[in-house]
C-alpha cells in the first residue's frame, strides 16, 4: 500500500473511530476528563501513523487501535494520579450499581450506548446551540478543527475557543453522560433533534465550496438520527419525521450543483440524479412518524420535502404543499416559511393571489424575497420586475446567486 493510500485509510479510520473511542473513555471516567480522552485518542492515532508507516497496517486495524487506546488510557490516568485519587472510587460506585468490569469496553453495544449518552450530554440546554453543533461535529462525528472552522466559515482559533467554553460548561454544570430519566426525556429529546436539524442544515445550506464536507455534515446528521431510532425511548414519531425530512433533502444533493459548483435551482434540476433509495428511506420514516396524534414542525417540513421529490407540477402537488405551509406557519412561524408559502401560493393559485400576500411580508433584507417579487411581476410589469431583480442582485451574497439573478434581468431586456 502506498503512503498516500495508507494516509487516506488512517484518515477514514480517524473519522469512524475517534468519536466512538472518546465516548467510551468519557463514559467510564466521566465528562470532566473529556479533553484528556481526546488527547489519548489523538495520541493513539499518532502512534498508529508512526507504527503502521514502518510495519504496515495490521490485519484488524480497529482492534489494534482499541488495544493501544486501552493501554494509553490506563497509563495517562495513573501517571496523573487521577486514577487512584478520583477514578477508582467513581468506577467502584458505578460497578456496585451496574456490575460492569473495571476496564474499557469497546463492544459494539457499549459504543452505541456511550455515543447515545454523549449525544444527550452535548445537547444540554446549558450550552449555546452554536457550541453544541461544534461539539457534536468534534466529539460525535470525529471532524477535525480545520473542517469545523471551514463548515462555520471561520478560523481555527475561534472554533478552539468555542469548544473550550463548551467543555467548561460541561464541567461547571456537572453534566453526566446518561440518557435522561423518562420524565425529562421528551423535553431533552426536543433539543437533541433541534441540534441534529441544525447540523444537517449546516451542510445542506452551507456556503463552503467543499462539496465533500457539505455531504459529510448531512451524512453525520442522518447517522445521529438513526442512532436515536435504534433506542426505543427515543424512537418517537418526531424522530422519524426529522429523519424523513433529512432523507428527502439529501436525495437531491447531487442534482443541486453542476460541474462548476454552481447551485441548480429546483425547477432546473435533473430528477434522474435524485437518489431514489434515499427517497424510499424517507417514505419509510415518514410512515413511521404517522403514529400518535402529535404533528411537529418536522412532520410538516418532511411532508413538504416529500412533495418536492415528485418533479411533475400537478395542481395536487402544490395544493398539498400550500396546506402544509399553512400548518407550519401556525406551528413554527418564520419569515422564511412565510416566503416559501408565498411561492407555493403562486404555484397553486397564480401570480395575483401570491403577489397580494408576498407584498405584505416586506422582507427588505432578503434577496429571495425580491427574486420572488420579480418573478411575480415578470411579463405583467417588467419595469417593476427588473427593479426587484436589481434589489435582489444587490443583496445576494454569493457570486452564483448574483449570476442567476443577472440572467433573469437579461431575459427582461431582450
Amino acid at each position: 500500500m502506498t503512503m498516500e493510500k495508507q494516509h487516506e485509510s488512517l484518515k477514514q479510520l480517524f473519522q469512524q473511530e475517534f468519536a466512538k473511542m472518546v465516548a467510551v473513555i468519557s463514559n467510564l471516567y466521566g465528562l470532566q476528563h473529556i479533553e484528556l480522552a481526546e488527547d489519548i485518542v489523538s495520541d493513539t492515532f499518532l502512534t498508529a501513523s508512526e507504527t503502521w508507516g514502518m510495519q504496515g497496517i495490521p490485519p484488524n486495524p480497529t482492534a489494534w487501535l482499541y488495544t493501544v487506546a486501552k493501554q494509553k488510557t490506563l497509563y495517562h490516568f495513573r501517571r496523573n494520579k487521577i486514577f487512584e485519587q478520583k477514578v477508582i472510587p467513581e468506577i467502584t460506585a458505578r460497578q456496585q450499581k451496574q456490575h460492569e468490569p473495571d476496564e474499557l469496553n469497546f463492544s459494539q453495544q457499549n459504543i452505541k450506548d456511550s455515543q447515545l449518552q454523549m449525544l444527550f450530554a452535548i445537547c444540554n440546554p446549558a450550552i449555546a446551540s452554536e457550541a453544541q453543533i461544534g461539539l457534536a461535529l468534534r466529539i460525535l462525528c470525529g471532524f477535525g478543527i480545520d473542517e469545523i472552522a471551514e463548515a462555520f466559515l471561520t478560523n481555527k482559533e475561534t472554533i478552539n475557543k468555542r469548544l473550550f467554553r463548551a467543555k467548561e460548561k460541561l464541567r461547571t454544570e456537572e453534566v453526566k453522560m446518561e440518557v435522561p430519566p423518562e420524565n425529562e426525556l421528551l423535553k431533552r429529546l426536543d433539543n437533541v433533534l433541534h441540534i441534529i436539524y441544525l447540523l444537517f442544515s449546516e451542510g445542506y445550506y452551507s456556503q463552503t465550496q467543499n462539496q465533500i464536507l457539505r455531504k459529510d455534515l448531512c451524512v453525520e446528521a442522518i447517522r445521529l438520527g438513526l442512532m436515536l431510532t435504534e433506542y426505543e425511548p427515543t424512537n418517537r414519531p418526531k424522530t422519524n419525521a426529522l429523519l424523513a425530512l433529512m432523507c428527502f433533502h439529501a436525495s437531491r444533493f447531487s442534482a443541486r450543483e453542476n460541474n462548476e459548483n454552481s447551485l441548480v435551482l429546483y425547477e432546473q434540476q435533473d430528477d434522474s440524479l435524485w437518489d431514489t433509495a434515499l427517497i424510499n428511506q424517507g417514505i419509510h420514516f415518514l410512515n413511521n412518524s404517522a403514529q400518535g396524534n402529535e404533528i411537529s414542525s418536522y412532520h410538516l417540513e418532511a411532508g413538504i420535502a416529500y412533495w418536492h421529490c415528485i418533479k411533475e407540477d400537478t395542481p395536487e402537488k402544490w395544493e398539498n404543499i400550500l396546506q402544509l405551509y399553512d400548518q407550519l406557519l401556525q406551528v413554527n412561524y418564520s419569515p422564511g416559511v412565510a416566503l416559501n408559502r408565498a411561492f407555493a401560493l403562486y404555484k397553486a393559485k397564480g401570480k395575483e393571489a401570491a403577489l397580494t400576500e408576498a407584498e405584505k411580508l416586506r422582507l427588505d433584507n432578503n434577496h429571495f424575497y425580491f427574486v420572488l417579487l420579480g418573478e411575480l411581476y415578470k411579463n405583467t410589469d417588467n419595469k417593476k420586475a427588473k427593479l426587484h431583480f436589481e434589489k435582489a442582485y444587490a443583496l445576494a451574497k454569493t457570486q452564483t446567486e448574483k449570476q442567476d439573478i443577472q440572467e433573469k434581468i437579461d431575459t427582461l431586456t431582450k
